[in-house]
């Protein structure tokens, strides 16, 4: 075995910042146990294999065991190594019994090790074994998880826990992982060092992250046959919430094919300057996976990759994408954690999935930055607790124990087990509860750094703003570029009176109910869609899309269509 590297300095040579300091609390303390929290893409890989050549040049270790979430991080971790001259198996079975002399360890993953617990602990006792856990909180997925994972591993000399998100919203403890009470008697988990995504994206490490939400009039039929409609990005009950979402998302609807559109022309500007750019859809199931797929090649004249959760030559697949410079890639739900495609710079969160440790991991696959200038942008519905995380991409999060779950909120290890379950087929009770009628897209508001573009402003940026933001542009470029269009916008608002006072709002709330009812109305005695409706009504009268348009311009679209319902031009 040849170790890539020999002397110290050497070792730390071309570590990040974040990477160097992390390796010295490390060798300060050498502890048996350490949990290192670093935001996705910022490089956890490249220190803990940098740890893991040192211990194993001083001979503090004589094995490695890798544990990952998905049968593909094995593969990626086994690459990873080789190239620090560790020799990992990514393809041991359990069963198989000892390794062959020129592998240094193995990659499992956390169900593989739960399956058979004892046969990893055999292994982890017959030599000194440093055991890498990525994605640690993934170990507590499950209690008979935990277990598993303790069992397995408690007699290992070293252990290293690497997490992107150290929070969940169930109870369960993360084995080997501290937790320390807090004035109120909770206990939260305890990192040995941190590195998140504010200070990631001060040091240039990661990209900055735009997100655009859409919003649109839906309709639907239940399976009593009930046509009912909402407009997603307005409040709404959990229920017809999840019902909008999901006809949002209907491939048969326009809602979904809209959305693809102005990714993909976003995509198309920031390949004039990164020609090599892709993009990444994150579908809910295979049907719907397939679908988009479909739906892309006839935007762009060619096909995507599709990457399903079942399919054995995933790995392949994604290799083949990331090394190409294709457009576009779908995949279901799996290829949202741990995947490391760093020319990914768009995507569109096209599933219903809605926890918060989802949704991070999902946007970490799009930060991993290249070069200095680049910046991501993702697409997804105006669903409020998306907002919310969107809003919040630099909080700092943990994980806390002994907290009572909040009213409606399931246990993250439901969440997450329903995430990685094969979504090939509707489920079982789920066969047309009801069918999609229609599902239009409107751009809603735009979110970056913290602020809002949009959300129904008249005196804001509009679609094709953001769309055509130059490919390459330094993350205070980008604030300053936003913040002077929508100061254009309101400059340009102040040429025409402006109405102020509280009834405003109230005012704007009710012409928008007024027509969304003439809308309604006109529908079913022409059966046009609620959303060409819409759009005609904008192209006969001018501006913005409903959600931000003023109450002059929505007087206008109600007194024209009551003209085309007398018979008027």
């Amino acid at each position: 075995m040849t170790l890539l590297y020999t002397e110290t300095d050497e070792r730390l040579r071309g570590l990040r910042t974040w990477q160097r300091d992390a390796y010295e609390e490390y060798f300060r303390r050498e502890p048996r146990d350490f949990l290192a929290v670093a935001t996705p893409g910022a490089g956890k890989t490249t220190f803990a294999l940098t740890l893991a050549a040192a211990l194993l040049a001083r001979h503090t270790i004589r094995a490695v065991t890798i544990v990952c979430p998905t049968e593909h991080l094995k593969k990626q971790w086994a690459d990873a190594a080789a190239r620090f001259g560790i020799a990992i198996n990514p393809e041991y079975k359990n069963g198989e019994g000892a390794l062959a002399q020129h592998y240094v360890g193995v990659a499992v993953t956390y169900a593989q090790v739960a399956a058979h617990p004892m046969l990893h602990r055999n292994r982890t006792e017959a030599r000194r074994t440093l055991v890498i856990f990525d994605e640690v909180h993934h170990a507590g997925d499950a209690l008979s998880w935990g277990e598993a994972v303790r069992e397995a591993f408690d007699p290992a000399a070293r252990r290293l826990s690497l997490t992107g998100t150290p929070f969940r919203s169930d109870v369960n403890p993360i084995p080997f992982v501290d937790y320390v009470q807090d004035h109120n008697g909770v206990r939260r988990c305890s990192w040995d060092y941190s590195y998140g995504y504010a200070p990631a994206l001060a040091d240039g490490v990661v990209r900055p992250v735009i997100f655009m939400a859409y919003s649109g009039e839906m309709r639907w039929r239940t399976k009593a046959g009930d046509e009912l409609a909402a407009r997603l990005g307005e409040p709404l009950t959990q229920d017809a919430l999840a019902q909008a979402w999901r006809a949002a998302l209907d491939p048969k609807g326009d809602w979904i094919k809209k959305v693809l559109a102005a990714a993909d022309r976003r995509l198309t500007e920031v390949r004039n300057t990164t020609p090599d750019a892709g993009g990444l859809v994150i579908a809910s199931d295979h049907e719907n996976a397939r679908a988009y797929a479909r739906i892309l090649r006839q935007i762009t004249g060619k096909g995507a990759t599709v990457v399903l959760s079942d399919d054995p030559t995933a790995s392949k697949k994604i290799k083949q994408f990331t090394e190409s410079d294709d457009r576009w890639m779908v995949a279901v739900r799996m290829v949202s954690e741990g995947v490391d495609v760093p020319r990914l710079m768009v995507g569109v969160y096209a599933t219903s999935t809605s926890t918060a440790l989802f949704f991070a991991q999902a946007v970490g696959r799009f930060v991993r930055v290249r070069r200095r200038g680049e910046f991501a942008s993702v697409f997804l519905p105006s669903v409020p607790t998306l907002l919310e995380y969107a809003g919040e991409m630099e909080r700092e999060r943990d994980h806390a124990l002994d907290r009572p779950l909040k009213e409606g909120e399931f246990p993250e290890e439901d969440l997450l087990q329903e995430a990685r379950r094969k979504r090939d087929t509707p489920d079982v009770g789920e066969v047309l509860p009801f069918e999609t009628m229609e599902a239009s897209a409107e751009f809603d508001r735009a979110l970056y750094d913290g602020g809002e573009f949009g959300g129904g402003s008249p005196d804001s940026p509009e679609e094709e703003d953001f769309l055509g933001l130059p490919g390459l542009l330094e993350p205070d470029q980008v604030a300053h570029l936003l913040s002077r269009r929508k100061a254009d916008q309101k400059a340009n608002q102040r040429k025409a009176p402006v109405e102020e006072g509280p009834a405003v709002h109230e005012r704007v709330a009710e012409l928008r109910k007024e027509l969304n009812g003439l809308v309604g109305a006109w529908h079913h005695r022409t059966g046009q869609p609620h959303g060409m409706i819409h759009t005609e009504l904008r192209r006969a009268c001018g501006g913005p899309p409903i959600a931000q348009a003023s109450e002059a311009q929505i007087r206008d679209r109600i007194r024209k269509l009551r003209t085309w319902a007398t018979g008027g031009a």
